[in-house]
Order: C-alpha cells, then sequence, then structure tokens
C-alpha cells in the first residue's frame, strides 16, 4: 500500500445508537459518530415493528387529524355515497329498456 493516501483507521471507534441510546465499538475511519438506527434497534433484525420519528412527523401528523372535524367528513362520504347510488339506478334504468319500450317512445 502507498503511504500517505489513505485515511487514519480506528479499532476503536466508538458508534453511539441514537434510537436506543447503545455505544458500541467498531473499526472505521471516523473516531466517534452516531446513527439513528442500527443493527441493535432495526425492525429486520429485531423482529419487532417500530416507529423510529425523528423529526416528529407522527405528532404532526395526529394534530393535524384532531383538527379535522370528523362530522364534516362522514357528511361528504354520505353524500358522495348517495350521489353514486343515484347514478347507478339511472343507468341500471336505461339498461332495463326493451327495443319495443324505446320504439313507444320515440312516437
Amino acid at each position: 500500500m502507498k503511504k500517505g493516501i489513505h485515511p487514519q483507521f480506528y479499532n476503536d471507534a466508538v458508534t453511539l445508537d441514537n434510537s436506543s441510546g447503545v455505544k458500541f465499538v467498531i473499526g472505521s475511519t471516523v473516531k466517534e459518530m452516531s446513527v439513528e438506527i442500527s443493527s441493535l434497534t432495526h425492525p429486520f433484525y429485531t423482529g419487532k415493528q417500530r416507529i423510529v420519528d425523528t423529526d416528529n412527523l407522527v405528532e404532526k401528523f395526529e394534530k393535524r387529524r384532531a383538527k379535522v372535524n370528523l362530522d364534516i367528513i362522514s357528511q361528504r362520504k354520505a353524500k358522495k355515497v348517495a350521489r353514486n347510488k343515484s347514478s347507478v339506478t339511472q343507468v341500471e334504468q336505461k339498461q332495463a329498456l326493451t327495443l319495443k319500450d324505446m320504439l313507444k317512445q320515440i312516437r
């Protein structure tokens, strides 16, 4: 290996897992580092579902959702369902006409 072109390697580099607060020692080119999630807390390795919310996104979403009036939403849904039902019945009525009925309408 050429001298002077490779970064310094630390065998005793300390890594801090911010989600659990656990420190562990690994080899790295950085003396100290912190990570948001590691293999100690990642759901793939632990088998447990866990929400890692570093920017409080879940809290922000819940606050926005609490502001919405649920009565308004249910009224809108009811109107939409009623509108869809009426359009279906109109289509069904048009399809129910026979050739004989259509000729009667023309005359």
